[in-house]
């Protein structure tokens, strides 16, 4: 189903988009709302972007859910194995196999979602829907651009530049045609800044945390990933005089598993637990240190807010190098083994001046205004490009017509991607 931004705005009165994502971790679904966001800021009333799953959404197939399904576990339980996945894929020859083999079950409800959309662009923000995103335009959208957001910082896998986008915006580019260099969108709550001291403690009191306690936000991303039990249970023990928020993501076993530590005698007070959270930006900005794997998203948001990095792992391949970034900025340290962890902690709640200064290094590596580069970049793409056909009926469009094959109803997920 798709459903216009606004309720009460008539969805002819918006130019419609197609924002294809995926739930493999937290960050792609967040890019797009930031980029929805930024478009009805800068626009209010002229679009109307959707979201499509097309490899765990409804109307996916289902070997394509299975694997989708298998990112979460893989990447917190075996991250060598997703290294290893991740490094046999990362060439055009592997890529066009993988497309003929499964990624090729992408383009059907893609596809639908443009034909019942008919969007005047169509934005992938995977590296694995880009070939979905070109058979929606070509079967749903003729005429419509097909654009690239790079959710990844320092390295970009062949997947992200295999299908034959119009544009691809990247963190980083190697100087082609068709490339445009910016950062990470995040959502509009990291749009403000980092806080200054006395707004950081009212910000405190308001989330029930100590205001001059040393505070540490523990997390993993989406996926709660990178041993986060284990480090946080770590520093309770080490430092009484530390708190600690440990955000778990979609990993309700970790949850479940610092609830209890939470609720032990020792920990009464000063471990916070949640799930996925749209109170992130909050929890950043209240916080004096975050430790976390080196996530894309995560460093995006947490030098947004001027928070400083501790970062204690990253998934081979796909982070690698993200690490170097926030350390070669002074936004942050690396801390690989727990007791290296300890000693970070140990070093940094003892001085606070040093943890200032990681503080301005990362505010200054922070891009909070990428949304809104990219959404202005998509808005002049869009009145450049010639409207889609309107009077193409869904089953023209798709190629259906002559097979006697009708659309599925309800075949995309899609939803208000400025929300």
């Amino acid at each position: 189903m798709i459903e216009p931004m606004l309720e009460n705005e008539p969805a002819a009165a918006r130019l419609p988009l197609l924002f294809l994502v995926a739930d493999t971790g937290g960050g792609h679904r967040n890019a797009a709302r930031a980029v929805g966001q930024a478009l009805e800021r800068m626009h209010p009333g002229r679009f109307s972007p959707a979201l499509c799953d097309p490899l765990g959404g409804p109307g996916s197939a289902r070997l394509l859910r299975f694997v989708a399904g298998l990112y979460g576990p893989a990447t917190r339980l075996a991250p060598w194995l997703w290294g290893a996945a991740y490094h046999v894929c990362d060439s055009r020859p592997a890529m066009r196999v993988l497309h003929r083999a499964l990624l090729r079950l992408a383009d059907r409800p893609a596809a639908e979602a443009a034909a019942a959309h008919r969007p005047a662009a169509v934005v992938s923000f995977h590296p694995l829907t880009g070939s979905a995103a070109v058979a929606a335009r070509n079967l749903g959208a003729p005429g419509a651009p097909v654009v690239t957001v790079v959710t990844d910082l320092a390295r970009m896998h062949t997947a992200w530049r295999h299908a034959d986008a119009d544009v691809i915006i990247a963190p980083r580019h190697p100087g082609r045609g068709g490339w445009v260099a910016a950062g990470l969108p995040v959502t509009r709550e990291f749009w403000g800044g980092p806080l200054c001291g006395d707004e950081r403690a009212i910000l405190r009191r308001s989330l029930g945390l100590r205001e001059e306690t040393f505070l540490v936000l523990v997390t993993g991303g989406g996926e709660g990933s990178g041993g986060i039990a284990a480090r946080t249970a770590a520093i309770l023990r080490r430092f009484p005089d530390v708190d600690i928020v440990a955000v778990c993501g979609r990993n309700q076993r970790l949850k479940r598993r610092l609830d209890r530590l939470a609720a032990s005698a020792g920990c009464a007070g000063r471990l916070t637990v949640t799930g996925f959270t749209r109170h992130m930006a909050d929890w950043l900005r209240a916080c004096d240190l975050v430790v976390t794997k080196a996530g894309p998203g995560t460093i995006a948001e947490a030098t947004c807010c001027g928070a400083p990095l501790l970062l204690t792992s990253h998934l081979p391949g796909q982070e690698t190098g993200n690490t170097e970034i926030v350390t070669r900025a002074g936004a942050g340290r690396q801390a690989r083994s727990v007791r290296r962890l300890l000693a970070e902690v140990d070093g940094l709640r003892r001085d606070r001046e040093r943890t200032h200064g990681m503080r301005a290094a990362s505010a200054r590596l922070g891009r909070p205004g990428v949304a809104a580069d990219i959404a202005t970049l998509i808005a002049g793409l869009v009145t450049a490009a010639p409207p889609p056909a309107a009077s193409m009926s869904h089953a023209n469009a798709l190629g259906w017509e002559k097979a006697g094959t009708a659309p599925r109803a309800g075949a995309a997920q899609a939803g208000p991607a400025g929300e």
